[in-house]
């Protein structure tokens, strides 16, 4: 699964690194909410989505960034909080799952990250873990597969947009820790994922081990609250257990 992730650079850095996306006003005022060390659920993200291109001569399709929460949010929630019970989508049921299979086909999207964190549980027993942060092995920023929608607060009349991230099988280094990973994206795939192909099975796959890297960090990324650059900082494992 993918429960947390990091976002090192400031906003305005990120939103060059994929220029070929536009952004809004609604974007930009999200500026001061990075970078963020210890992104979790529940928290909006920066979201590149196929929409209307707005400032063109004749509006058409394109990239444009979107602010989203984490936590798909189906159309029958009666309230916001069912998102964190879908924050990932298994690639392998995506297509075909009920409450996924209709953003799957039409409303796919990039979440540009540079790291994620995942757990591993040492002794099987669910009370020993390390937590490791991973990264890409040039540390540029990448995209996890996503996909969103809109679903309406009936109570407040309000629109959240809200997404999941999308999982698969484990590559080599991820499977020493854990049995799932985030689909990673390679930039040549970004337009594929975001058109209109109904099914772009074949995307949904391990990244390739040698272009990542991982290593051990301190426990107290398990708590959201602590979000500061040391979150990342290496540690021996014996540390951990200290």
């Amino acid at each position: 699964m993918c429960g947390r992730v990091h976002i090192k650079t400031n906003l305005d850095d990120m939103l060059q690194a994929f220029a070929f996306a536009q952004h809004n006003e609604d974007v930009d005022r999200a500026a001061n909410q990075f970078p963020r060390y210890n992104g979790a659920p529940g928290l909006d993200y920066p979201l590149i989505i196929n929409d209307v291109v707005r400032d063109a001569v004749e509006p058409v399709l394109g990239p444009v960034f979107k602010m989203m929460r984490w936590g798909f949010i189906p159309h029958f929630a009666k309230a916001r909080t069912e998102g964190f019970k879908h924050i990932n989508a298994r690639a392998e049921g995506v297509a075909t799952n009920g409450i996924f299979k209709n953003a799957y086909r039409s409303r796919r999207a990039l979440m540009p990250v540079t790291g994620y964190f995942e757990w591993q549980d040492i002794f099987g027993t669910g009370k020993n873990k390390w937590p490791y942060a991973i990264a890409m092995a040039d540390d540029q920023p990448f995209c996890l597969a996503a996909i969103w929608q809109t679903w309406r607060d009936r109570g407040t009349g309000e629109d959240v947009d809200s997404f999941g991230i999308v999982t698969c099988e484990p590559n080599s280094m991820m499977a020493k820790v854990h049995n799932r990973m985030p689909v990673i994206l390679k930039r040549e795939d970004y337009g594929r994922w975001l058109g209109d192909e109904p099914d772009p099975a074949d995307l949904m796959k391990p990244f390739p081990s040698e272009l990542m890297k991982m290593w051990r960090i301190d426990r107290k990324v398990g708590n959201s609250k602590h979000d500061t650059p040391d979150i990342l900082d290496e540690v021996p494992p014996e540390d951990l257990f200290e």
